[in-house]
């Protein structure tokens, strides 16, 4: 797989992806992730590549022509398109899991008051935000985007059966409460379940704790 992100902070969108599992995945060739600033592509001589909103309004909106530049430059015929912005789809595990199958994927970061919408309309196939909430920039974003999908690229994770076995690999659970030794610390103590050896017992344990926490944490999973 191939990740090309286009933004104006190139280097805060690569900081995360170049430290431990995703740094190694890079590494054994697994996936390959570039980072592009956005003003390569800009033709003025001061390399602008925001005005005023038309119509009025605070801030200032990217402008179209280096997006289109940037995009129609790095898309090729195996190529995904997505925008990091506060007014897209929640993203969810399902999505990770579905943009894993991808060869390429294209993801644009929102920056200022966001994007001129002709770009959507052109060339966006999917708009994704990470959470209710609005950051200074999206290229944080990307990398949060990037780290879900590279970790369940084949080969990525140490055990296979680690993104198998973990929150929202079913969409309406959290992961059940995990322990290791030592078995006593403080006065608290592993649940004995987890100890008995007996493997239906544990896993009817971790089912119904699952379930009490998504109740305590996330209700809404289970509406």
């Amino acid at each position: 797989m191939r990740i090309d992100i286009i933004t104006l902070f190139p280097e805060i969108a690569l900081a995360p992806l170049n430290e431990s599992i995703i740094k190694r995945a890079q590494a054994a060739g697994i996936v390959e992730v570039h980072a592009h600033n956005l003003r390569d592509w800009a033709t003025d001589k001061h390399q602008r590549t925001d005005d005023y909103l038309c119509g009025g309004g605070q801030g200032m909106l990217l402008k179209p022509a280096p997006i289109f530049a940037a995009i129609e430059e790095l898309t090729t015929e195996n190529s995904l398109t997505i925008l990091m912005t506060p007014q897209g789809k929640p993203f969810k595990q399902a999505m990770a899991q579905t943009y894993a199958k991808n060869q390429h994927l294209i993801i644009l970061c929102g920056h200022y008051e966001g994007v001129d919408h002709r770009v959507i309309d052109e060339l966006i196939d999917d708009e994704i935000s990470i959470g209710d909430y609005v950051l200074t920039n999206g290229a944080i974003a990307a990398a949060v985007v990037s780290d879900a999908i590279i970790r369940l690229l084949p080969g990525a994770l140490g055990d296979e059966r680690s993104h198998q076995e973990e929150s929202f690999t079913d969409p309406n659970l959290l992961e059940a409460p995990a322990y290791t030794k030592p078995n006593n610390f403080n006065g608290h103590e592993v649940p004995e379940v987890l100890l008995s050896g007996n493997h239906a017992k544990i896993e009817a344990w971790k089912k119904a704790k699952a379930l009490e926490r998504t109740k305590s944490n996330r209700p809404d999973l289970l509406e």
